[in-house]
Order: structure tokens, then C-alpha cells, then sequence
């Protein structure tokens, strides 16, 4: 283990829904008796199953984490990637050390920050100074240490002003502002943070992301990085772990991991486009959707293709003033292009009470490069209610590059490339 900082062997974390222990005394007592009587396996540990949270399932015991193995060299940067309940934050609360695992063990070979969830370690009634003081002395530095950090960790936190006040009356990014500086300024081995990089503001975290990249590339120090935003975990990560139901499905370079999450989260193969919908209002009901003339939710556009066509079928029992809003997003969940000619241009569409069909021939972006994409449909009307929501709903597959295409319209206040249409 001279070169690994962190080693996870044979690691599982069994949980009981809806209480703590076994349930009952008795099978406390028989744990008790098992396990520490007559030296045997848990036997709660069998009856456990797979921590799937769609299903309800027949047992009360679930595995949050089961046979987790993999290792992570000092100085590299790995992403934990995974669905909602697939086990990661759990992962990373026991590396902490805030809980214990029920199987296996965990290695690891310096000072550990971690950054879990917003307030992490902080003391709601001390002033921000106290709980740096108060970190840094549990992580074994001198007061004269924490001093010399001081200034660099306020200047990065943004938080001078507010230094002397309880934290208690800190906002939830001022929060996260200082938690953070305070994890990565502190001169850890291993740094460990959770999703709550989401809290901040764009600034802070492109800040953020710079100083990871700093400790790790610049300081041979070793960042564990869960997040949901998968260009950051790309230009951050060199590898990347995905979880899945407690259990971990892949490990390998960071673009892999990532291209492995993404075909697995965004779509299940051989779905209607209409099975995607999130929500719409009880007077609507809606017979089909269309994309490029298939109500399946994968499609191709070949290099001479120019248009995508999209078609909703429907019914309504009230009438509404619409627009369809049509977001083309990459894989890993950045927009690239919409159409929102309602809210810019004034186009709304007069649907009367009802069968109903809305019908869009829309023209693409100058330039695509070939590749899958994801699109997002919307029927609303602009800045005051939502009419239908489909989310995440159709893999578009473009072959090549598109060139001479239709004029395209920036819309500046969404950072997008502004789509139009043929009526």
C-alpha cells in the first residue's frame, strides 16, 4: 500500500428500513448471541437484498453498499457517479468515518477533510474564526498552523465580513463557501466532497473545482468527488467509479465511467416518448408524441437531414395559449440548443377544447457534431404555468456535421443557441 491512499476491501453497509437494530428484542438478542457469543456471521446479513429504492421489496433489511473493492493511488482524482440511492454519499460517510461498515474494511493513509452536506463539522452556535480553530485542531494542526491558513481560507470563503458571527446565521452557501475552504485549505491527504458544491453560485464553483485541481495536481493530494454534473466530474476526474444500487458496475478512466452512467440513466430502450412524461395537467391527456416521425424514444437524423419534426396528439377539456419548448441537451445533461419562440418572439399557439395537435418543423443548429443527444419537450405558456413536461424523453442520434444551416438566433439570457421553426 506504499502508493495507495485509500483502500476499500470487500465493503458493505446493511441498513434496517424503519428502525433501529433488528426490529424486535429477540433478534437483538440473537444478533448479539451470533455475532459476539459464538463468533458466527451476522445472520441478519443474508436476509438483506439489493438497495433498489423503485420497489418496495419482501425484506426490511436493505444493502445501501455491498462488496465494494477497488483502491485509489495518492494524488488521483476519482469521481463516484450513480443515480439518486445508488450508494454514494454512504461510501463517502464511511471513509469519513461518520458511520461504520457492517461488512469489510477501509484503508486509509493520511488526514482526511471531507465536505459531506452543507454545515459538515460545523458548530451552529460558534462564530465562523472558532470553527475553523476548532477543524483544524481536530485534524491534529497547531493553533499556529490554523493561523497561517487563516487569510487564505476567508479570502476564498468570501466571507470576511461575516468571520466573527455564528454560523448559525450564515446563509446555506455562505455555508458551503466555508466548509469547503476550510476541507481543501487545511493541507488534508484525502478530500472528500458530496454533492454540496451544488449550493454554491457559478463563481464559487468554478472556484471550487480550480482549488481540487490545485490539491490534487499541484499538491499530490487524493479527491474523492461525488457530483451529478458530469462536465465537471470529466474536466476534474482522471477515473471514475459508478455505483448502482449499492453495488459498483464500473471503474475505469473518467470518459468511460461517464459514457457508462449516461446510457444506462437517461433511457430504457424500447419506451414511447409519452412514457416520459413528468407532468401534466388533469384536463390534458395525450394520445402520442412524435420525434422525427417515431413515437420510440431513440432516433437518427442523417448528414442531409436539416429539420426534426415534432408532432403531440392529444386531448383537452380547456382551451390554452401555448408554445412548445423544444431543449437539446448533451449527454451529460447540458443544453445546447431550445426553441422557445413564444417567450422571444411572441409566437403562442391557440389550442381549443378538444382533440388537439401541435406540430413543429424545426430547423437544427448550424453546426452539430455527430453523436447521441438528449431532448427535453415542454408545451407552457411562457412565465406563467406548464401545461406538459417530458423529460429526458428521446435519444437523438446525428451522423456527421451539419453545415448551411438555417439562421440561428443566440438567446443571451439562457446561454443557449435559440432554435426556430417552419409553421
Amino acid at each position: 500500500m506504499s502508493d495507495i491512499a485509500i483502500q476499500f476491501e470487500n465493503v458493505g453497509k446493511l441498513y434496517h428500513l424503519g428502525s433501529v437494530g433488528t426490529g424486535t428484542l429477540s433478534h437483538d438478542l440473537n444478533r448479539w448471541w451470533q455475532t459476539k457469543i459464538l463468533r458466527k456471521e451476522d445472520p441478519y446479513l443474508r436476509i438483506g437484498e439489493t438497495n433498489d429504492r423503485a420497489h418496495r421489496g419482501n425484506s426490511d433489511f436493505v444493502w445501501a453498499l455491498r462488496d465494494i473493492n477497488f483502491d485509489v493511488k495518492q494524488g488521483e482524482v476519482v469521481g463516484i457517479i450513480g443515480k439518486n440511492g445508488a450508494g454514494k454519499s454512504t461510501l463517502l460517510k464511511l471513509l469519513s468515518r461518520v458511520t461504520a461498515p457492517t461488512t469489510g474494511v477501509i484503508r486509509a493513509k493520511g488526514r482526511i477533510a471531507s465536505l459531506l452536506e452543507v454545515g459538515t463539522g460545523f458548530h451552529q452556535e460558534m462564530t465562523g474564526r472558532e470553527n475553523i480553530y476548532m477543524n483544524g485542531a481536530i485534524m491534529g494542526m497547531t493553533r499556529a498552523e490554523i493561523s497561517r491558513k487563516l487569510d487564505a481560507i476567508v479570502d476564498f470563503a468570501g466571507v470576511e465580513r461575516y468571520l466573527d458571527t455564528p454560523v448559525k446565521r450564515y446563509s446555506s452557501g455562505m455555508t458551503v463557501r466555508l466548509g469547503f475552504a476550510v476541507a481543501a485549505f487545511l493541507e488534508p491527504e484525502i478530500l472528500v466532497v458530496d454533492e454540496v458544491l451544488a449550493v454554491g453560485d457559478a463563481e464559487f464553483q468554478k472556484k471550487a473545482i480550480g482549488k481540487m485541481q490545485d490539491v490534487s495536481r499541484g499538491e499530490g493530494r487524493t479527491v474523492l468527488f461525488v457530483s451529478h454534473n458530469m462536465a465537471a466530474v470529466r474536466s476534474l476526474c482522471q477515473r471514475g467509479v459508478v455505483l448502482e444500487n449499492g453495488g459498483m458496475v464500473f471503474d475505469g478512466e473518467v470518459n468511460d465511467a461517464v459514457d457508462h452512467y449516461i446510457s444506462g440513466s437517461f433511457l430504457v430502450e424500447d419506451k414511447l416518448i409519452a412514457d416520459s412524461i413528468t407532468y401534466k395537467k388533469d384536463y390534458i391527456n395525450i394520445n402520442e408524441i412524435l420525434i422525427n416521425g417515431t413515437t420510440a424514444n431513440q432516433t437518427s437524423l442523417h448528414p442531409h437531414q436539416q429539420y426534426l419534426d415534432v408532432v403531440i396528439c392529444g386531448i383537452t377539456r380547456e382551451a390554452m395559449k401555448c408554445e412548445v419548448k423544444f431543449i437539446l441537451k448533451k449527454t451529460d445533461g447540458t443544453p445546447m440548443a431550445a426553441l422557445v419562440e413564444g417567450r422571444y418572439k411572441g409566437k403562442l399557439i391557440d389550442v381549443k377544447v378538444g382533440p388537439f395537435e401541435i406540430a413543429k418543423h424545426i430547423r437544427l443548429p448550424k453546426y452539430l457534431a455527430d453523436g447521441d443527444y438528449i431532448i427535453d419537450l415542454d408545451i407552457h405558456q411562457p412565465m406563467i404555468q406548464d401545461y406538459l413536461r417530458v423529460r429526458n424523453c428521446c435519444t437523438l442520434h446525428i451522423e456527421g456535421f451539419y453545415n448551411e444551416f438555417a439562421r440561428t438566433l443566440y438567446l443571451a439570457h439562457e446561454g443557449l443557441i435559440g432554435l426556430e421553426s417552419d409553421e
